[in-house]
This record gives C-alpha cells, sequence and structure tokens, in this order.
C-alpha cells in the first residue's frame, strides 16, 4: 500500500500572482475607502507624458475592481480560464499577451474616451476568445471560435447601448486581442 502525500503547487505562477496584487488591492481599496490605491493605480482619461505614474497606469488598471462583485466576477473566469491558457503558451507568454492587451486598451481609451479604465475585463475577455483556440490547428478554423466570437461582439453591442459605466470597448479589444494571439500562436504547445 502506497501512501502518497498530497502538496499544494503554484501550478499558474502569472495566473496566480496577478490574482494575489489584484485581491490585495481590493481589501486595501476597501479598508482606505478608495483614497489610497484607486486614486494612484486606475487608469485616468488623459495621458501626461512628463508624469511617471501615468505610464504605470497604462498597465495597473487591470489590478484595480470597483468592489467584490466586479473583483470576483472576473477572477472567477480569469481562475478558471488562465491556468489552461498559461499551460499551453507558457508564463512569459500569456504575461506578455495580458500586459499588451493592457497597454492597447489603455492607449484607445486616452485617445478616444473620456473615461478612466479599472479592472481586468478586457484580460477575462482575451482569456474567453484565447481558449476558444486551445485546440485550432494550422489552416483551420475553430467553430468554438465562431460561436463565440458571435456571441461575444452582439453581447458587447447591445451592452453598448446601455448607459452601465463599463468600457465595452475595452472587453472587444480584450476579444480582438485574444483572436489575434489565438490565430498567430494556435499551433503552440
Amino acid at each position: 500500500m502506497s501512501s502518497r502525500s498530497l502538496r499544494m503547487t503554484y501550478n499558474a505562477p502569472v495566473i496566480l500572482t496577478f490574482s494575489l496584487l489584484a485581491l490585495t488591492a481590493l481589501v486595501v481599496d476597501m479598508w482606505t475607502s478608495k483614497t489610497i490605491i484607486t486614486p494612484l493605480f486606475a487608469a485616468t482619461p488623459y495621458f501626461r507624458f512628463w508624469s511617471p505614474i501615468d505610464y504605470v497606469r497604462l498597465f495597473s488598471y487591470i489590478v484595480i475592481h470597483a468592489d467584490w462583485t466586479h473583483f470576483s466576477s472576473n477572477f472567477i473566469l480569469i481562475l478558471l480560464l488562465g491556468p489552461m491558457l498559461e499551460e499551453k503558451y507558457g508564463s512569459i507568454m500569456i504575461l506578455v499577451m495580458m500586459l499588451i492587451t493592457a497597454f492597447a486598451t489603455s492607449i484607445i481609451n486616452v485617445m478616444f474616451f473620456t473615461t478612466g479604465l479599472v479592472g481586468a475585463s478586457g484580460i477575462v475577455f482575451l482569456f474567453i476568445v484565447l481558449s476558444s483556440f486551445a485546440n485550432s490547428r494550422e489552416g483551420e478554423i475553430p467553430v468554438t471560435f465562431l460561436v463565440v466570437g458571435a456571441l461575444f461582439f452582439s453581447n458587447e453591442v447591445m451592452n453598448a447601448l446601455a448607459n452601465d459605466n463599463v468600457s465595452q470597448f475595452g472587453h472587444i479589444l480584450g476579444g480582438v486581442c485574444g483572436a489575434g494571439f489565438g490565430y498567430c500562436f494556435r499551433n503552440r504547445r
């Protein structure tokens, strides 16, 4: 009879570290009544080239969340899809994809919108669309990608008509990044 002990593994270092950073930011934000973390790290609708913190905000807004509901709705999906994607693409590549998506979203937001950004919703939609490419091969377009894309984009277009302080363009850009990365790296194992 073999007695094997179970041990916990930090199986997806990028996803788990990202989740812990966002949870820490949320707890500190709640504890300080949003007087430290959000004003410092949320993306603003303007960019000052001479301000070092504005360069940080191009990326840091993805760890800031409005409240527990916002955080949990994003991180349930990130923690569900992220480890599978990090295993498929590797930690460095998934981190690069996340940073490119965050950067592209914040640049487009500064250029065309007058709102700030908080939250990892763009990363969620990056992962949703990217996961639809999980089993694709050269010369194939997965039907799951087509179905996910149709549902996703129609839902975001419909939601864009509501005045709900949600950045649907961030969701759409995350999905577009997911489609681009999924197509470019579909054979990566």
